[in-house]
């Protein structure tokens, strides 16, 4: 079957403006990039945000079409040249990017065939799609050798259980705890709310903390659990009141991990504290060898249940409705799981 030339995609019609839905070129992939129908996308918080704000530093045209801190899951229907990893017809999984040849809110989209992976047999597409940009933000923040942690990643040899006995407190993050699972921590102390408690104990934290207490609570709830020192800290929230109290139970010689940019006071820094922000995308440059090894083995973690996909909720209209999914992500109205759209549902048809 012949490839269209045209398709549906979700856009930002001009800089802070409406979205609307558009008709924009298929493009064709080329050395080592592939192109994939996009069966499903999962929607992140920053979807909303370069809508509202512009983000002229990574939109740099309009129509702009998001999805570019998103997920895809998808069929290859075209491959360029080298790309020996995938052939047309794999389902297969990727982050997208900052341009609308790479943004996932649209029927076809291009990716780098070393940053992408098949998707296994026991995982539906919609699944897929909700593990990228958390996974890769949460093991870059633990794993990469400058922007984050530096630990050794589990999926390396002698990383499985490295760290066992070690103790590392998680402020939010499903990645973030099976990653610490994986790598042997323990224990894994975990603040949560209660709508959310039984979904992180089922992700084998240890112990988890009302993240609705205060910051001295919070801090004397981590004491009785454990005497050891906190030599990881990892901020999947990153407010200034999550990452404040966080840096108080860091030990010092630790890692505070945030997802956002350091918020903590400077009155309150010490030099033998180090704090960083993950940047959780393989397509940077900073980030793309990490990525490449990243996704050579996240087929088998995702088959062997090492890494599991978010709760999953779909959002009906094909690419139409992703816009009140992003509106309901800006208030606050989504928790402990994923918003995920299916441009092939999109009516009219191309």
């Amino acid at each position: 079957m012949p490839l269209p030339s045209q398709q549906h995609a979700l856009a930002i019609l001009t800089e802070k403006g409406a979205w609307g839905l558009v008709s924009t070129v298929v493009d064709r992939p080329g050395p080592g990039e592939i192109l994939v129908r996009v069966e499903s996308t999962a929607l992140n918080p920053l979807d909303w945000k370069v809508q509202k704000t512009g983000y002229s530093s990574m939109l740099k045209e309009y129509p702009a079409i998001p999805g570019s801190d998103s997920e895809s899951a998808g069929v290859v229907v075209a491959v360029g040249e080298a790309v020996t990893n995938v052939v047309t017809g794999d389902r297969v999984v990727h982050q997208g990017f900052y341009t609308n040849r790479l943004a996932t809110f649209k029927q076809y989209t291009i990716v780098d065939a070393d940053i992408a992976a098949k998707i296994p047999d026991n995982l539906t597409f919609d699944q897929a799609a909700t593990v990228p940009v958390g996974l890769t933000t949460a093991t870059i923040g633990l794993y990469h050798e400058t922007g984050g942690a530096n630990l050794v990643a589990p999926w390396l040899e002698g990383g499985r259980g490295k760290y066992s006995g070690r103790p590392i407190v998680i402020f939010g993050g499903q990645f973030v705890i099976e990653s610490a699972k994986l790598s042997g921590f323990s224990p894994i102390i975990v603040t949560t709310s209660s709508r959310n408690n039984d979904l992180v104990k089922s992700l084998e934290a240890t112990h988890t903390i009302d993240r609705n207490l205060s910051a001295e609570e919070i801090q004397s709830a981590v004491k009785k659990i454990t005497s050891d020192p906190i030599n990881v800290v990892y901020d999947a929230i990153s407010l200034e009141s999550t990452q404040t109290v966080a840096y108080d139970i860091l030990s010092p010689g630790g890692t505070l991990v945030n997802v956002l940019a350091p918020l903590i006071p400077e009155s309150k820094r010490t030099e033998d504290k180090k704090v960083i922000s993950a940047y959780g995308s393989v397509h940077a440059e900073l980030n793309r060898k990490f990525g490449q090894g990243l996704y050579s083995s996240l087929t088998g973690l995702l088959e062997s249940g090492d890494f599991t996909p978010n709760p999953v909720e779909v959002l009906p209209g094909g690419l139409a409705g992703i816009v009140d999914g992003l509106e309901r992500l800006e208030n606050d109205q989504v928790s402990g799981r994923k918003l995920i759209g299916r441009p092939q549902e999109t009516v009219p048809p191309i």
